[in-house]
């Protein structure tokens, strides 16, 4: 789990970086929607990925307080994607968002990856 976590979310930075023309820090925002590889499956790999490696901690060290910290990152971070990062991509990228954020499920991963260019309407 650490280490296929480690490689998702070095995997989403240079995603960004690539597809995105920025990085995932919010001073240095990407000019475009970052919506391929795992992004295609998944909204937030990156953040499926943090938590990943911690419970893979937790499994590895034998720290069932770590699946607690693990618990407590992931409910961070879906507060914040819920109150900062969903509104401000709306605001940022329109319909282009909304499509994916609509065909995209957030937590859990598509089995099949989603079209950009096959809406649903």
């Amino acid at each position: 789990m650490i280490a296929t976590g480690t490689i998702v979310v070095i995997n989403a930075f240079v995603r960004f970086v690539t597809e995105g023309l920025g990085t995932p820090a919010p001073v240095a925002r990407t000019e475009q929607l970052v919506v391929g590889g795992l992004y295609r499956h998944v909204r937030d790999p990156m953040y499926l990925a943090v938590i990943g490696i911690v419970v893979g901690q937790a499994l590895v060290l034998g720290q069932p307080f770590l699946l607690g910290c693990a618990a407590t990152i992931g409910f961070a971070m879906a507060a914040f994607v819920r109150s900062y990062e969903e509104p401000t991509l709306a605001r940022r990228f329109g319909d282009q968002y909304e499509h994916y954020r609509r065909d995209v499920p957030k937590w859990w991963p598509r089995r099949h990856p989603w079209d950009p260019t096959n809406h649903r309407k």
